[in-house]
Formats: C-alpha cells, structure tokens, sequence
C-alpha cells in the first residue's frame, strides 16, 4: 500500500482534505474524533492506497462526510471548535510528501466577509445534504484541480 497524493485547506467551520485518486473503487472513509482513515483502490493496476491521519485538531466524525469524483475523493472534516485556525493538518509537524496545501482555496476566513461566508455556507448545506461517496461531480474543478497533480 501507498499513501495517496492529497491537498488540504482550511475554513472557519470545516477543514477540507482532497485525495487525487482517479478511477478509485472501493473508497473506504472513516473518522475519529483526532483521526481520519482514507483507502482506495484506483486504476487499472488496481493500486492499493491508505493515509492514516492523525489530525491537529478534534473533529466531529458525525457531522464530516466524504464525496468520490472520478479523479478525486473530497472529505468535508468538521471542525469540533468551529472558529479555531489549523496552521496544519497533522498533528505531527514533520513533513509529509503525499500531503500539501491546496493554495488554489486557501483564504485568511479570519478577514472573511459576510458574502464569502454565505458562499462556503452554501456549499457546507450542499456536503451534508450529499452524504456518502459516489456522487455526481459538482462542476468538474475538482478534476482540473487532480490532473495538474498527476502530470
């Protein structure tokens, strides 16, 4: 098994974490109050992937979701104490090389306004209304966003 590649970013209620799979089967998605577990099967090889995430913060394993894509698997992390910054994902501060910040989303929510907040807001009603895996892609930026990080 290998780690998958994957970009992280932070908001003020939620942490989002994008595996880069494609044509992955199998996804299993499982959350801890201080954990995440993510494992996938992908491609034609049938390449067997695993990340165990042991995270900075708690989250709520109730309220996080997860949604597959054919290039990527999208995990919404609930924050436990909405309004806390995570200056990183783990809890540990090495470096992981399967692991960087998706700077294409990341944005200083503390100097956020009202009109952005009801944006994220909508797309936080949209994840939990979603639920599990295998759910249509939204509008494909997902995609644009993993192909760039296979080539």
């Amino acid at each position: 098994m290998q780690p998958a590649a994957a970009k992280w970013y932070d908001r003020r209620d939620s942490v989002y974490v994008e595996f880069c799979v494609e044509d992955s089967k199998n996804v299993q998605v499982t959350f801890d109050k201080s954990k995440m577990d993510f494992s996938c099967i992908t491609g034609t090889d049938n390449i067997k992937h695993q990340n165990v995430v042991e995270l900075f913060g708690e989250i709520d394993p109730k309220e996080s979701k997860h949604r597959r894509t054919d290039r990527s698997v999208l995990c919404c992390l609930r924050k436990a104490e909405a309004g806390k910054s995570w200056p990183r994902l783990t809890k540990d501060k090495a470096k992981c090389n399967w692991l960087s910040v998706d700077f294409n989303n990341w944005k200083d929510w503390e100097d956020d306004s009202d009109e952005d907040l009801s944006s994220f807001d909508k797309f936080s009603e949209m994840m939990n209304s979603m639920g599990g895996d295998d759910l249509p892609d939204l509008d494909g930026a997902e995609e644009e966003k993993c192909l760039t990080l296979s080539r």
